[in-house]
């Protein structure tokens, strides 16, 4: 097949645009685009949920555009409420800081890094305490937009009609973003699909403040590891770029056979035909999801380290999950009794090497047979001392080579 043209490129995996036929004007001008994304550092660690829009701003730059990686350092201090059934835990602004210090970082990992076609910039530029945003101009920016406009959305709604409280300043929240698209003359936002209606409030503050209203492109949410919730690090569900080789091979393994197509259409360069060739072959049980999971896990290995650690994260996986044997590197620990001289607490040692969360927890999966050691499940949260050696085996993929203290 021929390559995609670049509006084809562009609609791959996208939700909606709104409007198309806005879009398909700004690219006729033949001009390079203000392409605007903006990411709160609201965890220290960018993951493979990020990356569905930060490859969306990747795409656009090799299309001559330039992209602008917005972190909102200001608007983190409120907290995004979409989709948020409370009012969120406000963070603290050395917390937002040191964030903001690694998505700068992490982020040149993934676009390119031209000056011509990437600014990295903070909303605190414009919404700062040393900034000129004073009254004049939160009056000015407020009386542009209803409070009935902004409580239509579907999460403020909720949280009324369930009682929830909903503090002033988080109505401020997509006027604030929306501000971001004022300040920066975006000609086209990308964003999450819950992110649909501050998009819009860009495009309509935009109009009031006398622009041409920027495209908006709703991007899918990426569901985690557990198949179900938003990839999120507070929900343990997340595969950071930052992950280990086969760490992150084996976590992909991990995922639902369900997500398969979604995770190749979204976080590979697998071509369109051929995602929806293999979504065919699944469905008609030709290919084995096992093994599609396998060629997809290579490939975002290969994105985020390099071939070489690819395979070598293939191999181990295969030898650990397949031939059930102890991987070839793991951490070590060094053990001690207890006072008496005669035992090791295993439950102790599971959560003070985050196997377990909790004492209960580990108590919990010994009682289920799901720790190990040299292959044989403890049956007992202690050990004779001189019996506490070898490979500790918790659950399928975690593991532990123990040593006398």
């Amino acid at each position: 097949m021929s390559p995609p043209t670049p509006l084809e490129s562009i609609q791959r995996g996208a939700v909606e645009i709104i409007t198309d036929a806005d879009l398909r004007q700004k690219l006729a001008q033949g001009r390079a685009l203000v392409i605007k994304a903006g990411f709160d550092p609201t965890a220290p660690d960018l993951h493979l949920g990020h990356t569905v829009l930060l490859r969306k701003l990747r795409q656009f730059q090799e299309l001559g555009h330039k992209v602008v990686f917005l972190i909102g350092d200001a608007t983190a201090l409120i907290g995004d409420p979409s989709g948020q059934s409370k009012t969120r835990k406000r963070m603290t602004e050395q917390e937002v800081r040191d964030n903001a210090e690694t998505y700068h970082v992490q982020v040149k990992r993934l676009l390119v890094s031209r000056p011509a076609l990437l600014e990295c910039r903070r909303n605190s530029e414009w919404f700062g305490a040393q900034q000129p945003f004073g009254l004049k101009e939160l009056m000015e920016l407020a009386c542009r937009y209803t409070v009935a406009r902004l409580i239509e959305r579907d999460d403020f709604q909720k949280r009324l009609k369930a009682g929830q409280e909903i503090s002033l300043l988080e109505l401020f929240y997509p006027l604030m973003q929306g501000y971001d698209s004022v300040m920066l003359k975006a000609d086209v936002e990308l964003g999450g699909t819950d992110q649909k209606f501050n998009l819009l409030v860009g495009r309509d503050l935009q109009r009031a403040y006398g622009q041409e209203p920027q495209v908006v492109i709703t991007m899918p949410l990426l569901e985690g590891t557990d198949g179900s919730q938003k990839m999120s690090k507070s929900l343990g569900n997340q595969i950071g770029i930052n992950d280990p080789p086969g760490e992150m091979f084996g976590k992909l393994m991990s995922i639902p056979d369900t997500l398969i197509i979604k995770y190749f259409m979204l976080l590979t360069d697998l071509a369109t035909d051929q995602v929806l060739a293999l979504e065919q072959q699944l469905r008609a049980r030709a290919v084995n999801p096992r093994d599609a999971k396998a060629d997809l896990a290579s490939r975002i290995v290969t994105i985020y380290h390099d071939a070489e650690a690819a395979a070598q994260a293939r191999q181990e996986f295969a030898k650990v999950f397949s031939r059930r044997e102890p991987p070839s590197h793991m951490p070590v620990v060094h053990v001690d009794a207890e006072a008496d001289g005669e035992v090791v607490n295993i439950v102790e040692l599971l959560v003070s090497q985050g196997l377990a969360k909790t004492k209960n927890e580990a108590r919990r999966l010994i009682g289920q047979g799901g720790v190990k050691l040299n292959g044989i499940a403890l049956k007992s949260p202690t050990l004779p001392a001189g019996e506490a050696q070898g490979v500790l085996q918790v659950g399928s993929r975690y593991f532990r080579k123990l040593l006398p203290g």
